[in-house]
């Protein structure tokens, strides 16, 4: 292991910053904060560029027309270089020290509104120290942009097993998460047919999930043929082109492969909702329909209430998950990492400096990381 110093870089780091929509993110240095009592300063190692961050330096994110310049990025991996007072082990009650890789959420729940009381991931203040305060204030390295990020109290953090890569771990706060969560909440049981709608990174974890899960069919629906192709080292039994396909085309080909049943689940993680009517006709009698990829307020879609209700279709979300998905997530990758290649999640690396052009390439791969 490096000598604890190696992490801590210098007295100013950069962070890539975001103005404005449809202006290039600017690189900028500020000065590299202490950690107060209960929280830690983290040494980033790579971040990924994720669709909803895509989105957000369109315009489509929440809150981020307009506001104060601000660092982006949620999906990352790195090691602690600093630990507040008080600080001592992670979430599963692994002892931590300075040097230490951890991944962690990116949100901080506020622990007081009717959310958390609930015991609800989805606090809708979760994002206040990152989308809603400007960089330029203390602490500065808010998101994953950067060479550093400040991990504040309510964050658990969750030490990185020695034998698995930056690469395959640093989506594990986001999408690997998401796709666990997603997963949980499809209650898929031994011998279920699942249907997941959408396979970019999120999508391909989730297949490989299912098939963990003991699903026996799984089919998934796509329109990059490339994509298509990776899902089957994934898991996939059989893969749909929407490219070539219409609806009805894949509605009679789910219907032909259950004996005119229909699948037991349905993730959508495709991010449109154009495709949420097909979602929950795909479905049995009884059938689960989780929405995972329609993130952004604005587009609409429609579907046959009538198609729910009387089939006793029902409909459940994923957004963010419960903190304790992250060590079984990496527990997940450890025990698999042989049977998917997860290595193909990411294709390209580009350095910090180059985010723009990273963000310009990023829609033609699954996943863009970047390395401070």
């Amino acid at each position: 292991m490096q000598p604890v110093s190696s992490y801590l870089k210098a007295v100013k780091a950069k962070a890539a910053v975001f103005t404005e929509v449809g202006k290039p993110m600017e690189i900028r240095e500020y000065p590299v904060p202490d950690p107060a009592p209960g929280d830690a300063l983290i040494r980033i190692t790579l971040s990924n560029i994720c669709g909803s961050d895509l989105h957000f330096v369109h315009g489509l994110g929440p809150g981020v027309k307009s506001g104060p310049p601000r660092v982006m990025g949620h999906e990352m991996v790195g090691r602690i270089a600093k630990l507040g007072e008080g600080v001592t082990h992670d979430g599963c009650g692994q002892k931590l020290s300075e040097g230490d890789r951890v991944v962690y959420p990116y949100w901080v729940p506020c622990g007081a509104c009717p959310a958390c009381l609930r015991g609800d991931a989805a606090c809708q203040q979760r994002y206040r120290h990152w989308l809603g305060t400007s960089c330029e204030e203390h602490p500065h390295f808010r998101g994953a942009y950067g060479e550093y990020y400040y991990l504040r109290r309510g964050q658990p953090m969750f030490k990185v097993p020695d034998d698995l890569p930056d690469a395959m771990v640093s989506p594990t706060n986001c999408i690997l998460s998401e796709a666990y969560f997603g997963i949980s909440t499809a209650q898929i049981e031994l011998e279920d047919v699942v249907v997941i709608q959408g396979v970019g990174g999120l999508g391909l974890y989730a297949t490989a999930m299912a098939r963990e899960k003991g699903a026996s069919k799984i089919i998934v629906i796509d329109r990059i043929a490339g994509r298509l192709e990776l899902a089957k080292q994934f898991g996939a039994d059989v893969t749909l082109d929407a490219s070539s396909t219409t609806k009805e085309q894949r509605l009679q080909a789910i219907r032909e492969l259950t004996h005119g049943d229909g699948a037991d689940s349905c993730l959508e993680i495709a991010g449109t909702p154009a495709v949420v009517r097909e979602g929950i006709e795909s479905l049995r009698v009884g059938g689960r329909y989780v929405l995972v990829g329609n993130v952004n307020f604005g587009p609409v879609g429609e579907f046959e209430p009538g198609q729910v209700v009387r089939h006793h279709r029902s409909i459940h979300t994923v957004m963010v998950y419960p903190p304790w998905i992250m060590p079984k997530a990496l527990a997940f990758l450890q025990r698999c990492r042989a049977r998917y290649p997860f290595d193909r999640i990411i294709s390209h690396t580009f350095p910090l400096e180059k985010i723009n052009d990273a963000f310009e390439f990023a829609p033609k791969a699954i996943r863009v990381a970047l390395q401070p």
